[in-house]
């Protein structure tokens, strides 16, 4: 007899119709004025919640980035994972990877950045931090599997070699000096280093 889904109860319904909400308003706001320049007043305001609400979701505006950019980092990750799957160059399979992270992180540069220093020193044990760093690990897995697949390295190596590109693509991407970089540009740049990492 095949398992089926229970229905969510009212109250998880109500919880999922809130975030939502709360991740459509702080991602309109953080879009058009960017993460310094907005309120979590404007953004419970916008969401038409309370801010003790908002905060039952997200502490501080620095989570409530994590929330929103998450969801376009996975989206980012997934379109790269079947773009390599497509692209039998280890390198442009990897690059495949590497790309829609790239653009999804230059739609507003200082959100942007402002995401990669929240995924490195914020708290670890936050939901929206840990969710952002599984999208780095998922990141990472998704070019050692490359790699192994062309026969570039050993399970091990192309681990680590894959923990390299995403330092390679995140610092590139943090980078104060990078910051008037033009997406093509800094693909450019990346996909240079990378290259000398994973040459045959």
């Amino acid at each position: 007899m095949p398992v089926t889904s229970q229905p969510l109860g009212r109250r998880e319904r109500n919880k999922r119709e809130k975030l939502d909400r709360i991740t459509a308003a702080a991602s309109e706001l953080f879009a058009e004025f960017g993460v310094e320049d907005v309120t979590t007043q404007q953004i419970a305001d916008k969401a038409d919640i309370g801010t003790g609400t908002l905060f039952l979701y997200a502490r501080n505006k620095g989570e409530l980035l994590l929330l929103v950019q998450n969801v376009h980092y996975a989206e980012a990750l997934e379109r790269g994972r079947t773009e390599a799957q497509a692209n039998p160059d280890a390198l442009g399979a990897v690059m495949s990877i590497v790309r829609p992270i790239v653009e999804c992180n230059r739609v507003q540069i200082d959100n942007g950045r402002f995401y990669l220093r929240e995924m490195v020193f914020g708290d670890p044990t936050e939901t929206h931090h840990n969710a952002a760093l599984s999208i780095v690990g998922q990141t990472e897995e998704a070019i050692a599997e490359i790699l192994g697949r062309e026969k570039l390295a050993g399970a091990e190596d192309a681990a680590t070699a894959a923990r390299i590109v995403s330092a390679i693509m995140f610092v590139s991407l943090a980078a104060s000096v990078n910051a008037g970089m033009d997406i093509e540009a800094l693909e450019r740049d990346i996909r240079t280093q990378i290259s000398l990492l994973i040459r045959r």
